[in-house]
């Protein structure tokens, strides 16, 4: 037993687990379903995966059979149908894309650890947290065409769900106008129709996302407003 190899490699392992769950941990501050647990188990697998296949004492059983770079191909392809687990579509909102990101780029570094490159895996990890958390408020800053959109909203004809839509609306730092509301005939459950103007920093599509999740909310679309010239 090679005691001071051993060593080295589980220190690799340790390091994964370390950076890839503060890649996690941003997720699970946001409230998603891979925190933490998911992205440090992904990160220790795709280090100890290439590990194993870097490691000599495996490639001298069989040198000519080992290769090292179908081992990494084969970790990216399964971390591929993780990925996929975590994106779905809701009501034409697509969401899960950014974790999926996180989880496949976990992998990545990983897989640096594994390879000893741990000092390429945690400027990594720190580029991931500089553009998930400084990108965005900066794309609020910048000029959109939100308002010259419009958001056509159905839904269930009950106390309350209108309510629950202007008040998402304002927690999320959008002041809201109603611009129309009209019954819609024939449909069971009886629905409404409204439209609404909403005004403020944040993009209107996460707004959208948002709503769509309210029970009662059957549809959320948006589009722009032919009636408003502004420039």
């Amino acid at each position: 037993m090679d005691w001071a190899l051993l060593g080295t490699e589980t220190l690799r392992v340790l390091a994964a687990a370390l950076l890839c769950g503060l890649i996690g941990l941003e997720r699970q501050f946001r409230h998603k379903n891979a925190g933490v647990r998911t992205h440090s188990l992904v990160g220790m697998g795709a280090c100890l995966f290439t590990i194993v296949g870097m490691d000599p004492r495996v490639i001298s059983v069989a040198p000519s059979a080992v290769d090292t770079t179908r081992i990494a191909a084969q970790v990216v392809s399964g971390i591929g149908f993780l990925g996929a687990g975590v994106i779905f579509v809701n009501r034409d909102a697509v969401r899960g894309m950014t974790t999926a990101a996180g989880i496949w780029l976990s992998a990545a570094v990983g897989m640096a650890c594994g390879a000893g490159l741990a000092l390429l895996g945690a400027a990594t990890a720190v580029l991931y947290l500089a553009i998930v958390l400084g990108v965005g408020p900066l794309l609020h800053k910048l000029p959109t065409g939100d308002r010259r959109m419009l958001v056509r909203l159905i839904y269930v004809d009950k106390s309350g769900t209108l309510r629950q839509v202007l008040t998402a609306a304002t927690e999320m730092g959008f002041l809201s106008s109603v611009i129309s509301t009209r019954q819609r005939r024939g449909s069971d459950p009886p629905t409404v129709e409204v439209v609404i103007r909403f005004t403020g920093d944040p993009p209107l599509r996460d707004l959208v996302a948002e709503l769509s999740e309210i029970q009662g909310v059957q549809s959320a679309v948006v589009f722009e407003d032919s009636h408003n010239d502004e420039i």
